[in-house]
């Protein structure tokens, strides 16, 4: 079993839950929506207002559908290339 941690730009949040949702069954997750993030040291506007937020969708997964996901996010990373979406798994003993 992996625990798959993933983090983007908010814009490809439903694009990323239902594509997985679509080709995994019995997928369940955990999804942090709002998490404010940057770049540059002044990340945040003069205006109050975030230049970027991002979610983190965590979930536990057999092996054979982390290779589906991880599949599934290569695939939306190739075509929203600036978009910071970024795949972690890791091992659960």
């Amino acid at each position: 079993m992996k625990r798959m941690e993933l983090i983007g730009n908010r814009a490809v949040e439903k694009e990323i839950v239902c594509a997985l949702r679509e080709s995994i069954q019995g997928f369940y997750y955990t999804l942090l929506p709002q998490i404010p993030g940057g770049d540059e040291p002044d990340y945040q506007s003069k205006t109050g207002i975030w230049t970027n937020l991002n979610f983190l969708l965590i979930s536990f997964l057999e092996e054979k559908d982390a290779a589906k996901a991880q599949i599934i996010i290569g695939d939306i990373k190739h075509r929203f290339p600036e978009k910071g979406i970024r795949l972690f798994f890791m091992e659960v003993a």
